[in-house]
């Protein structure tokens, strides 16, 4: 790490809690500022350390906030990233008037991981926010896993267990959230094929079936499940605390 008199050491430990700070007054203060006194309709921000998804219910609220972010952020020597930053239709009315123009599905971004898409279920009925872990992200994950498992190959079958377990549920934890059930199974079969050919290469004698590895993956594998409640329900959650004023919960769609 070379020293520098500007920005945060790329990696450093403290790097995230000194942009949290600085975005705090940079971008935090002026979005509460816009969004009580420029903002026609409703608005909703997200921001994590340095990545952000901002909703609107009216268009004409979504550019004129952009356009003014860029003016706010060169301020402070800060851009927008010009490749990640995009205006997409998302919510209820998306699907209906991207038909009516004729440009096929509603667009889908990705944030943190997760890949957000609004659709429809099999009975027809709209849903706010369907979230599935993000393929490329995935990917990455199991390709890690991959090369931790060809380190371990030799270690004793309960040795692999506990780490692959703590490795799974640790995944889980954060990706087990509602309409992701199906990439949660697809890791856990991933896994459990990857477990079986870990251990067939550790020599020619070895005859791990698939019988076999099922077992050991129903014994130390995390089961696939979703772990998390609805976003309605986690911001409608009552804590025992007092409040002089009632807060008001934003539901997608409303």
């Amino acid at each position: 790490m070379s020293p520098t008199d500007e920005g945060t050491p790329q990696g450093s430990v403290i790097s995230p809690l000194l942009a949290n700070i600085y975005l705090h007054y940079a971008l935090d203060l002026w979005v509460a500022r816009w969004r009580s006194k420029e903002a026609e309709g409703k608005m909703m921000i997200v921001r994590y350390a340095d990545d952000l998804v901002v909703g609107f219910r009216r268009e004409s609220d979504a550019h004129r906030f952009l356009a003014e972010l860029k003016e706010r952020l060169e301020k402070f020597a800060l851009i927008l990233h010009p490749d990640k930053t995009r205006l997409i239709e998302f919510g209820r009315n998306a699907e209906r008037d991207r038909k009516m123009r004729g440009e096929g599905k509603p667009e889908t971004f990705s944030f943190f991981g997760l890949t957000h898409i609004c659709s429809r279920s099999r009975s027809g009925k709209f849903f706010p926010l369907k979230r599935h872990t993000n393929r490329l992200k995935m990917r990455s994950k199991l390709q890690a896993i991959k090369e931790k498992m060809t380190e371990r190959m030799h270690h004793s079958i309960p040795v692999q267990g506990q780490w692959l377990r703590r490795v799974v549920g640790g995944y889980f934890n954060y990706h087990a959230v509602p309409t992701n059930i199906g990439a949660l199974t697809t890791f856990h079969k991933v896994v459990t094929a990857l477990w079986r050919r870990t251990l067939r290469r550790r020599g020619q004698r070895d005859r791990t079936t698939w019988e076999t590895i099922r077992g050991m993956a129903d014994r130390w594998l995390p089961k696939p499940r979703i772990l998390h409640p609805w976003p309605e329900q986690r911001f409608a959650a009552k804590y025992p605390r007092r409040c002089t004023e009632p807060a008001e919960v934003w539901k997608p769609g409303a």
